[in-house]
């Protein structure tokens, strides 16, 4: 066994598929609640994925995408009160069930719990949503689960800088080494490459063609038994499923 000590997950298209079906239906409804026209299809939402973070990435539509929009004096608080009730509406979802974890999270995450192995969240969407989606898939009590939750603004640069990882390290008492990441993103990945840490992928579609080089491994998703992952690169000794086992010697190899 490696000295692995402890996982750090992503959230958004790595624990669950909530940029489609999550985020972009959310800023819809907040727009349409704003009394905006603005509507971001999945091939758009796709384009503005190239930026992290809510508000941010309401910024960039405005500069590349619609830049006829007139922007109110009070600019600031305009793209912050929308992003706040985008927020409330992915709660929303999130608390009627509407988006279940990916394939083999679950069932990693409860392995990994099982066995004492410390876990962390690392992301850059906001505490509130980290917490709607862990109590909707894995119940009231599992945000706890996860000794540190590094979410939203808690570092000023978002990913791909790999601050985020740098100050969710600090705070286990941990080096690189003593870690492994999951990420989807070629944001994700350079994020956590960039803080030396290696990185399992699990893609979706809107990260399918994203250069995952500096993984070491990248897969279609974590697998069950009878469900296999299709690996993409990297090397899984045989394995067609993700368990704490697998990691461990992915972290060691």
């Amino acid at each position: 066994m490696s000295k692995l000590q402890a996982l750090l997950f992503d959230v958004d298209g790595t624990l669950a598929d909530t940029e489609r079906d999550g985020h972009r239906v959310a800023f819809n409804m907040a727009f349409e609640d704003a009394g905006l026209d603005w509507s971001w299809d999945e091939g758009l939402y796709g384009e503005l994925l190239a930026v992290t973070g809510g508000k941010e990435r309401i910024r960039f539509y405005l500069e590349q995408f619609n830049t006829d929009f007139e922007k109110p004096e009070n600019f600031d608080d305009f793209v912050k009160g929308l992003h706040e009730s985008k927020t409330n509406f992915y709660t929303q979802l999130m608390a009627e069930g509407k988006i279940p974890l990916r394939t083999g999270v679950e069932r990693l995450i409860k392995e990994a719990r099982e066995a004492g192995m410390r876990m962390a969240v690392v992301t850059t969407t906001t505490p509130a949503n980290v917490t709607a989606l862990l109590e909707s898939t894995l119940g009231p009590d599992s945000e706890s689960w996860f000794e540190v939750i590094a979410a939203g603004d808690i570092v000023p640069a978002k990913k791909p800088a790999p601050d985020i990882y740098y100050w969710a390290l600090e705070q286990m008492n941990l080096t690189p080494e003593d870690a492994i990441a999951f990420e989807d993103s070629s944001n994700g990945i350079q994020s956590s490459a960039a803080a030396n840490l290696k990185t399992i992928v699990t893609i979706n579609e809107y990260t399918k063609d994203d250069d995952f080089s500096d993984a070491v491994v990248v897969l279609d998703h974590m697998g069950e038994p009878g469900r296999p992952f299709t690996l993409l690169s990297g090397e899984t000794f045989g394995q067609d499923y993700l368990d704490l086992a697998l990691v461990h010697k992915i972290a060691n190899a």
